[in-house]
């Protein structure tokens, strides 16, 4: 088994899940395969409700190039970035660029990733997760009294601040921390001393179900390491989502069609819809996961988070650190690139913003990029009014008839509709003048 085969397995293997890695297959003998890279927060502008979420000028993309002018992107612009960043995405003239390019904005109420990654399979949330200052006494009682755990903090931290103010006496008495954010997370933080990973996982499983009655979009548990004034979190960092209702994930498994996921897409959709499962602890293992897998995808869906965007660079303001992370994915995509072939359908896009030069810790209100591989074609796809339309595009794509509600196809709308929507016409796409979407 090659390295990064043997990594996916012992990544799945460590959390209980068998992977069987086959040969690869020549691609003469597939048929569709699709995959969804997430860029998590990795935002080209505010979204034009940004002010309802204090979110104006919030930039996460424009921002880090104007802090790191010398930052180069060459793949991604190559694909469409550029036009994407200047908000040209209806000129119908596309340069040298290799894929469709086009900006989504949110519809669904929420800038979480549970929200994002919901939106883009298909579900839009008229009312936000619950969000909390501090956690109701009767969910804290309910939980301590199945599970005899106490609890410390209860409060709105970042991760890293709180374990420096509250690390020394959950080591002193046991306690464990537990803290949320502007999202609707409930998180719990042990030392892997007083309580291990698996140990945490399983507690915050039970949490999960007693959360549930307060419609909080998710339970994290994040396990640590280390001495006071050096304490580190570990990437076993576990997920625990809420269930959400039936979303194209769940049609295109229903179907018969392998839906991996990779990072921690399956824990967001609480495995729903999910066929396939490889957690991963960081970028670069979501990317040697990406590439180990690829090669032996017959058909069906990998759908895949990088998740180090939002949790090392974008909640903790690193600018450069983000910047840096970028541009090693940027990278690792040139090598990649080669391995897809023309009839296969490639998505880059994001789930919501973390403007890494932003005020405050949260995510950020933005619209996110698109860029679309497929069949050689490089239009613009225009300003999408809804992250749905990736998923009525993966419907589409494998053929799929089922009639979803909301989102529509962009994999149509370089070919058969027109590229800009005549003013006042109803659709999907909604055409934009650079200052509907220039920040």
């Amino acid at each position: 088994m090659p390295g990064p085969a043997r990594m996916v397995a012992q990544r799945a293997s460590r959390y209980g899940i068998p992977l069987e890695i086959p040969a690869p297959i020549p691609y003469s003998c597939l048929f569709m395969r699709a995959l969804l890279i997430v860029l998590d927060s990795v935002g080209c502008g505010h979204a034009p409700d940004a002010a309802e979420y204090h979110d104006t000028g919030a930039n996460t993309l424009g921002h880090i190039f104007e802090h790191c002018p010398a930052l180069s992107l060459p793949h991604l612009f190559s694909l469409g970035l550029s036009k994407i960043l200047t908000s040209d995405v209806f000129d119908p003239r596309p340069g040298k660029t290799r894929a469709g390019f086009g900006r989504m904005r949110p519809k669904s109420s929420g800038k979480d990733s549970t929200t994002g990654h919901w939106e883009i399979a298909g579900v839009v949330l008229d009312e936000p997760f619950a969000t909390f200052d501090s956690f109701p006494e009767a969910l804290i009682e309910s939980i301590t009294a199945e599970t005899g755990v106490s609890f410390i903090g209860n409060m709105p931290r970042s991760g890293t601040l709180i374990l420096e103010e509250l690390g020394p006496r959950h080591l002193e008495t046991g306690e464990l921390i537990l803290y949320t954010s502007a999202d609707s997370v409930l998180q719990i933080a042990a030392h892997e001393d007083v309580m291990p990973a698996r140990q945490l996982q399983a507690l915050c499983r039970v949490v999960r179900r007693h959360a549930d009655a307060w419609r909080i979009g998710r339970v994290i548990a994040r396990p640590f390491r280390g001495k006071p004034g050096a304490f580190e979190r570990t990437q076993d960092r576990h997920d625990f989502s809420i269930t959400p209702p039936r979303t194209v994930l769940n049609v295109l498994a229903d179907s018969g069609l392998y839906v991996q996921s990779v990072g921690k897409v399956g824990d967001l959709f609480a495995g729903s819809g999910i066929t396939h499962f490889c957690p991963t602890g960081s970028n670069a293992e979501g990317m040697e996961a990406i590439e180990a897998l690829w090669p032996h995808l017959e058909e069906g869906l990998l759908f895949a988070n990088l998740v180090d965007f939002d949790t090392l660079y974008g909640h903790r303001r690193d600018v450069r650190g983000y910047a840096e992370a970028l541009a090693r994915f940027d990278h690792w995509l040139g090598k990649f690139l080669p391995l897809i072939e023309p009839d296969d359908l490639v998505i880059l896009t994001a789930d919501h913003g973390n403007d890494p030069a932003f005020r405050g810790t949260d995510h950020t209100r933005e619209e996110v990029p698109l860029l679309v591989l497929h069949q050689g074609a490089a239009a613009p796809l225009g300003t999408r009014k809804t992250f749905a339309d990736i998923g009525a595009s993966l419907l589409d794509f494998f053929g799929i008839p089922e009639e979803w509600p909301t989102g529509t196809s962009f994999l149509r709308s370089p070919r058969r509709e027109p590229q800009r929507p005549a003013s006042g016409e109803s659709g999907e796409t909604t055409p934009a003048t650079p200052t509907e979407t220039a920040t």
